[in-house]
């Protein structure tokens, strides 16, 4: 049985930085990885996907190649995680998955398809997207309609040329996978829930390079009111397109695509939907608002209205006259349904008295306890934890207190 200070699980972004703070400190340490190197960005994203973050934000050790206001595709991040793997020699077993961590003597036992670890600690870097989180009543659609999410889609061609398709679920993923299909000539209606709405450009500058400065991704986990409701947050609605152009219910309306309320139910074949989309899109907008008058307070408290364009008018949401309250799949011709409705961790791995009783990992920033960490889950510790910027800063800290336990070096 190998024996090292502390294993890694997971060779994104997450596990390298954890890899590299501890090699700064002298901890001998392993990275496991199920695949390559930046697997889940060369194998569960689609073709045409970009990073939402600008180049700038996206620097693992280091400025990144190429434009800093441009935005990466998700197999050239991949290539950079393991170009970053090799400038600071990270210790990445590739292709070896874990299938269990257990308590074992003074610290954890980790099994591999490679072999079995005794380790002082543990640290969870398989991030937040592992599994496709989809509704129990998708059984119910007919078995004409194929079932794809936004980790098994892949392009356009997937699909009959021209049909009608329900994407589901008006996040940064449901948006962009509705709006590809509708440039490629699908008939799209989308099922809307809760979302966020953002411009990509607010006076002038990359609406992140504000929320940078401003501070809005920067207040941490234990300055919040509502932690949870921060966590359950849908993703930003931004398009990393080199043209920088918006991406939200209106632009996609505009090429033709049809939106709905919430899908809520498939009973006897038939989807239905909610009656609250017009509620839902003034509360993504009432909090669009809010974002851009606290970035307009910043800029005129420090005097800078004359470096930066004035504020555009933004229109509000167009709601339908009519919404869609239900629909017949068939009878619309839809050919298939896309679940864009979130992911899960996939921590099954861990045999640990870790998780709540809706099977989440409880932590405290990042600390589970007993030397188990895990890393890459929403707002870990600051909203920059879903973001490459912000593996480092909570790799940082994660390290800082993993020296710090009693006993660690006696256990170590």
């Amino acid at each position: 049985m190998q024996r090292t200070d502390t294993v890694i699980i997971g060779a994104g972004q997450c596990g390298l930085a954890m890899s590299h703070e501890l090699s700064r400190r002298s901890i001998d340490h392993v990275v496991i990885e199920r695949g390559r190197i930046g697997n889940s960005w060369l194998t569960g994203r689609w073709d045409s996907l970009r990073l939402l973050t600008p180049n700038w934000l996206n620097g693992l050790f280091g400025p990144v190649p190429g434009d800093p206001d441009g935005y990466m595709s998700a197999a050239d991040f991949a290539s950079t995680l393991a170009g970053a793997a090799a400038d600071i020699s990270a210790p990445v077993m590739e292709t070896t998955g874990v299938t269990s961590v257990r308590h074992g003597g003074d610290g954890y036992i980790v099994r591999t398809e490679q072999g079995t670890l005794s380790c002082a600690s543990v640290v969870l870097a398989t991030g937040a997207c592992a599994l496709p989180r989809v509704p129990a009543f998708a059984s119910g659609l007919p078995t004409s309609v194929t079932q794809l999410t936004s980790l098994s889609y892949r392009n356009p061609t997937q699909l009959p040329d021209g049909s009608a398709v329900l994407v589901v679920g008006a996040s940064a993923s449901g948006l962009q996978i509705a709006r590809e299909l509708a440039l490629s000539g699908h008939r799209v209606t989308l099922a809307v829930g809760q979302h966020t709405r953002l411009p990509r450009v607010h006076r002038g500058a990359d609406i992140l390079t504000w929320m940078h400065l401003v501070g809005v991704l920067d207040t941490p986990f234990t300055r919040l009111d509502d932690l949870e409701r921060m966590r359950r947050q849908p993703s930003l609605a931004l398009l990393g397109d080199p043209d920088r152009v918006d991406l939200d219910l209106n632009t996609l309306q505009a090429l033709g695509v049809e939106i709905a309320g919430r899908l809520v139910a498939v009973t006897e074949g038939r989807a239905w939907f909610s009656g609250s989309l017009a509620n839902l899109c003034a509360s993504s907008d009432l909090k669009m608002r809010r974002l851009l008058d606290r970035i307009d307070a910043w800029i005129g408290a420090r005097g800078l209205q004359a470096l930066v364009d004035p504020p555009e008018d933004i229109a509000p949401t167009r709601i339908p006259d009519d919404p869609i309250l239900s629909l017949d799949p068939r009878a619309r011709g839809i050919a298939a349904v896309i679940w864009a409705t979130g992911y899960t961790p996939d921590h099954s791995f861990v045999d640990l008295p870790v998780f709540d009783r809706k099977g989440r990992i409880r932590h405290h920033g990042g600390r589970v306890g007993n030397g188990l960490y895990v890393m890459g889950l929403p707002y870990l510790r600051t909203a920059r934890s879903s973001h490459v910027s912000g593996a480092r800063r909570d790799a940082r800290a994660i390290a800082r207190d993993l020296i710090a336990r009693p006993g660690w070096r006696a256990a170590a």
